[in-house]
């Protein structure tokens, strides 16, 4: 009987599960294992805005924001945060026509010879030289204003399209323990433009329900303080719960880990800066890369050792996959391959405008530029839309 007796309790004995994982034999959920790493989106996404500020070429610009839209169109999950994209769509329109009419009535530092029309100009005092109000407007400070704000478009729109296609929550749960109250601050400001909007869309689609207008000053007033207010409920319970969590607590270090973690931080951001101003500049190229390499290393060592300080643990942590590689590496490629025509062809992706020349494509740019839709063929499509007139079955 002993014998039985232990070898049934050796036999009830089984290893624990490592910390993220679950239990044995509990299947992980398809859907989370189709997903992506958030951090992979978001590289791909910076990546084509660097892209994007390294030509003022209108047609690459536009090739850009084509290869992003179409990225978002086929490989937005459908969740509230993801609708975020077309509010960047519509405010990089906005800063576009508000950089043309700055060109129009404040007018431009390109000087031109083809007038297109010329408005009442202000007289201004000798202390204000330099500005002028109204005057001559040409076509060539026009196209220039047009191809500075089509960059900045162009930027907003990839940060837009990043916003929808990564989760803020698993961003957050994948930064390291040194950057998480940072990333807390982060990803509540990220979320507050989604969260906006669907509020404002729930409101109107509600007065609408009820026969009421959800347009005009009066519409605008009535849905604007029911989003305040409700923005001030979620600010109370997010608030609420960091505090429930024991957000801001921290483990006891000893004295000379805390210098070491800061000398490593402050001494890897300073030479991160010191080798990114050598790169930018023809005097630094020498020691740029190898100082940037240095800080770098630094500065990651330094998070690393600052991570003992942070108290929190990752329930079923995403994983680094071959699909995350190949979706950074594909915008990688993008900015890699147009900072490097930008030094060998600096006139095709930045065509002048004095004199006035319509710009061309320049094809291999292009072609990189093409790279950027890896991610709609290496990545899984997401999940279809629950059908709202379905009932739910028990």
């Amino acid at each position: 009987m002993r014998e039985a007796r232990g070898s049934g309790r050796a036999g009830l004995a089984r290893p624990r599960p490592e910390r993220g994982t679950p239990p044995a034999g509990v299947p992980v959920p398809r859907a989370r294992r189709a997903q992506l790493h958030p951090g992979a989106w978001w590289l791909w996404a910076l990546a084509l805005g660097t892209a994007a500020t390294r030509t003022t070429n209108p047609l690459l610009l536009a090739l850009l924001i084509t290869v992003s839209g179409y990225v978002v169109a086929v490989r937005r999950p459908h969740t509230p945060w993801a609708r975020s994209y077309g509010s960047f769509v519509k405010l990089a329109a906005a800063v576009l026509l508000l950089r043309l009419a700055f060109a129009v009535f404040l007018g431009s530092p390109i000087p031109g010879t083809h007038t297109l029309f010329t408005l009442p100009e202000v007289p201004l005092p000798d202390w204000a030289q330099g500005i002028r109000l109204g005057g001559r407007v040409t076509a060539e400070g026009l196209t220039f204003a047009l191809y500075d704000a089509l960059r900045l478009a162009a930027l907003l729109i990839c940060v837009g399209a990043a916003n929808a296609l990564a989760s803020p929550s698993r961003l957050l749960k994948s930064l390291p323990g040194a950057l998480y109250e940072l990333g807390v601050a982060v990803v509540v400001a990220l979320t507050f433009a989604p969260n906006l909007i669907a509020d404002v869309r729930r409101l109107r689609a509600a007065r609408r329900l009820r026969g009421r207008p959800d347009k005009g000053v009066r519409g605008l007033v009535q849905v604007g303080l029911p989003v305040l207010e409700g923005a001030l409920e979620r600010s109370v319970s997010l608030a609420a719960a960091m505090d429930a969590r024991g957000y801001g607590r921290t483990a006891e270090v000893p004295p000379a880990v805390r210098r070491t973690t800061a000398a490593l931080t402050l001494g890897g951001l300073l030479g991160v800066c010191a080798g990114t101003y050598g790169l930018l500049t023809a005097e630094g190229g020498s020691y740029g890369l190898p100082v940037l390499l240095v800080g770098l290393a630094s500065a990651l060592a330094g998070l690393r050792l600052g991570g003992r300080r942070t108290l929190r643990t990752r329930y079923r942590p995403d994983p680094w996959d071959a699909r995350a590689w190949l979706v950074s590496a594909s915008g990688a490629a993008v900015a890699a391959l147009l900072i490097l025509a930008g030094s060998l062809d600096p006139g095709a992706l930045r065509p002048g405008v004095v004199p006035l020349e319509p710009p061309t494509l320049p094809l291999w740019p292009a072609a990189a530029v093409l790279l950027g839709l890896l991610p709609a063929f290496v990545t899984p499509a997401p999940e279809a839309a629950p059908d709202p007139r379905k009932e739910p079955t028990t």
